[in-house]
This record gives C-alpha cells, structure tokens and sequence, in this order.
C-alpha cells in the first residue's frame, strides 16, 4: 500500500479503530522481532515497514486527542 493511499485510510478511522490497530502492529512488531532473532526471518524490510505504520497510527491518535 502506497504511504497517501495508507495515510488517507488512517484519517479516516476512528480513535477506538486506531487503537486496536495500533495494539496489533505493536505484536506484529514484537513477533517480527523475535522471528529476525531467531533467523527465521526472510524479509527483514518488514520490521521497518512495521514500525512506521505503527508511528503513523500513533501521530494521528495523538492529534485526535489533542483537539
């Protein structure tokens, strides 16, 4: 999914959706982590992708609450 494309379907969620989004890709992160360790990993870019959509969800949480 293109970064707009993902960035659009965020704005267009709401705060309780946004946390439980934000919940799974926090244990998405964790299991990539521990499969990376384990060296059962192929695709290690995953990790990195993970924790910036993780960020997004997290920035547009913040500035819902915020106002």
């Amino acid at each position: 999914m293109k970064r707009q494309d993902l960035l659009k379907d965020i704005r267009g969620q709401k705060p309780a959706d946004l946390k439980t989004r934000a919940k799974s890709l926090g244990e998405e992160l964790m299991k990539l982590r521990f499969r990376k360790s384990s060296g059962q990993l192929e695709q290690a870019f995953r990790i990195g992708q993970a924790k910036k959509e993780l960020a997004r969800v997290l920035t547009e949480l913040n500035k819902i609450q915020a106002k």
